[in-house]
Formats: structure tokens, C-alpha cells, sequence
């Protein structure tokens, strides 16, 4: 008998499939949220995820999301930390829904709410825990503090492991962490700088 995973999320690697960049906007309300996603998507990043840790968040992610369909872009949920809100992500329209940690019940909602979770590791225990459940993406929170020698190392056990790096991303170190082996990174603030568009724009090419 074939022992099948109880979830999976390989849909992932369709969504970030010649994507190295997603973007992250928080708590920033519903008209910056769309003017920074616009941003993004003008300058070649596809993927949006927006926080939802207030009513203000969700209706943000909302119009994010209603506007990403106008467009054939994606847009994803964050900080998805109970049941409760993978309903809040769904109802909001969101394709997919990223935790900042590891959740086995969070990621079986989601998954039943038809949509992909990406959930937060920062441990090997967290990694072999996700891949036995069936999950092959995950998030790595807070990467900047973890480092780039972190993801060299889980490359060992974990070959089949995909990481999307988040936290303390940036144009300035990006480019390292790509070299490392993460599949994409997410920046946020970056986006709200000129002076490092052109860098973003450079690890699109």
C-alpha cells in the first residue's frame, strides 16, 4: 500500500516557477497596498502577499487580490496563524497563505480551503516535520537571522526542500541568498525605495 501524504503544496512550483522575488506589504492599508502592488507588478514582480492581522489588513488584501485578478497576478494571505483566518484569507480572495511558523492543523485548513500554504520554518526538526506531512515549500522566518549557511545546510538531508527567504530582504542581500539555494526572496520596504528599484529589477532579468 502506498503511503500518500495527507496535504501537499506543490502548487508552489508553479507560482514561483522564474520568480526569485515576491513582494510583502504590511499593515499598510488599502491605497498604499495597491499603489506598492501596482509597483511591484510594473517592475516584473508577480507575487504580492499581504499580512492580515487587523480588519484593515483584510479588506487591504481584498482589493490587492480583486486587482491582482485584473491582471493575472497572484496574491497571497500572511501571518495566517489559526483556522480562523485561513477562512479571513479565502473569503478575501487570496490564492494561497503563508505562516510565520509551522502548524500542522493550519496547513491541513488551508489546504482544505483550496489554497497553498506556506508554512515558516527555521529548524531541521521544522523542515523534517513539513516534508512528512507532505509539504515540499516552505518559508524561511527570519532569514536574515538565520543566514544564507543555514540553507547550504538543510540542502544536505533535505534536497527535496523548497525555500522562500523572508525577512530582513532586501536589494543589498538578495542576490546572496539566491546563490544559496532559496528559490525566492520576499522583500517588502525595499519596494518603497528608489534607490534600490533598479537593483530589484536587475535580479529579474
Amino acid at each position: 500500500m502506498t503511503n500518500t501524504p495527507a496535504v501537499a503544496n506543490d502548487e508552489f512550483d508553479r507560482i514561483f516557477a522564474g520568480r526569485p522575488l515576491m513582494a510583502i506589504f504590511r499593515g499598510l492599508g488599502e491605497q498604499r497596498s495597491l499603489e506598492l502592488a501596482r509597483r511591484a507588478w510594473e517592475l516584473g514582480i508577480d507575487i504580492v502577499e499581504l499580512p492580515i492581522q487587523t480588519d484593515e489588513d483584510v479588506e487591504a488584501l481584498a482589493a490587492v487580490a480583486e486587482a491582482g485578478r485584473a491582471e493575472g497576478r497572484l496574491v497571497g494571505a500572511g501571518t495566517v496563524l489559526s483556522m480562523h483566518d485561513v477562512l479571513l484569507a479565502a473569503s478575501a480572495g487570496a490564492s494561497f497563505v503563508v505562516s510565520p511558523g509551522f502548524d500542522a492543523d493550519v496547513v491541513r485548513a488551508s489546504v482544505a480551503a483550496g489554497l497553498p500554504p506556506l508554512p515558516g520554518v527555521a529548524t531541521a526538526t521544522e523542515v523534517q516535520a513539513a516534508m512528512s506531512l507532505g509539504l515540499t515549500w516552505m518559508k524561511a522566518f527570519p532569514a536574515s537571522v538565520i543566514g544564507t549557511s543555514w540553507f547550504r545546510a538543510m540542502a544536505g538531508p533535505f534536497p527535496g526542500a523548497r525555500f522562500v527567504a523572508t525577512g530582513g530582504m532586501d536589494a543589498s542581500n538578495a542576490r546572496e541568498f539566491l546563490d544559496a539555494g532559496v528559490r525566492t526572496v520576499a522583500v517588502g520596504s525595499a519596494l518603497e525605495d528608489p534607490e534600490q528599484l533598479p537593483a530589484l529589477a536587475a535580479l529579474l532579468g
